[in-house]
């Protein structure tokens, strides 16, 4: 039977000893040790998915009370097929009707393996949607399924919605860049391959963010460099935070204050 890991919310074909996502230094495995459930046990607790718009082309999808992580997934609305982005580790038949609704799905997609949520399982409920993962990261689906594609460096999903790999966080971490989001300003759907801070003006970026293991200042800075080829003005990250408009800017910024912490140059301040 599948299996959810119910720290990180991530499928797995079988319940086993501790879910290898977890068991990372990226992650962590609750004191009492590793727990399990399924779809029905969180559909019986209470579980229920929400969808809503965000902008125009644009809806948030979350689970209350939370599964695992508990990020919010995006869903991508464009005149050729829609794309969800970053699935919840559960799904119910009142999201998959919402889903159906706003429009054909034509890819499931993740920014990195802590995001893989029951992507299999979605797909499967729509149609058996094609999910991409990112070459670098494939060894972490723990539900394996034939619905899987990998895929590297670039790829077009539907015209003006991308997926590019920038590594850090994990070596396939991606975002996807929407250029008509924005009132066609343009969007990045970042999750924390770019994570925006609390204060909404200030990005961050990590090998870990519950363990606080940071990247390097090259690593950061290359991340930084590959985006400023894009164009847009407003960032989503994975869990409702936002930079509204000047996002390019506010990730250079962000990544140059970033560096020069690691490198020691405000030492002085410390």
């Amino acid at each position: 039977m599948v299996a959810i890991c119910a720290t990180c919310g991530v499928e797995h074909a079988e319940a086993v000893g501790t879910c290898a996502i977890c068991a990372d230094e990226r992650q962590w495995v609750p004191a009492e040790g590793q727990q399990w459930t399924t779809i029905d046990e969180l559909a019986a607790s209470g579980r229920r998915t929400h969808v809503r718009p965000l902008e125009r082309g644009l809806f948030g999808i979350t689970v209350e009370p939370i599964v695992g992580i508990g990020q919010q997934a995006h869903l991508v609305q464009t005149p050729a097929g829609n794309v969800l982005w970053d699935p919840p580790g559960f799904v119910d038949d009142d999201a998959i009707r919402r889903v159906r609704e706003i429009g054909d799905l034509v890819a499931i997609t993740s920014s990195h393996p802590h995001m893989f949520g029951a992507q299999v399982e979605w797909s499967h409920a729509l149609g058996r949607v094609p999910v991409l993962v990112s070459e670098p990261d494939a060894g972490w689906v723990q539900r394996p399924d034939p619905v899987i594609e990998t895929w590297s460096g670039t790829r077009q999903l539907v015209d003006g919605v991308t997926l590019v790999r920038l590594g850090g966080h994990f070596p396939g971490s991606a975002v996807i860049h929407w250029a008509g989001g924005a009132d066609g300003r343009g969007v990045l759907l970042a999750s924390d391959t770019i994570q925006a801070n609390p204060d909404r003006s200030s990005t961050t970026f990590m090998r870990s963010y519950p363990n606080r293991i940071p990247l390097s200042a090259s690593v950061v800075e290359r991340i930084a460099t590959a985006v400023e080829a894009l164009a847009f003005d407003r960032l989503y990250d994975n869990f409702g935070r936002t930079i509204d408009t000047d996002a390019k800017a506010t990730i250079a910024r962000s990544a140059a204050r970033f560096g020069g912490w690691i490198r020691g140059d405000f030492d002085d301040l410390t």
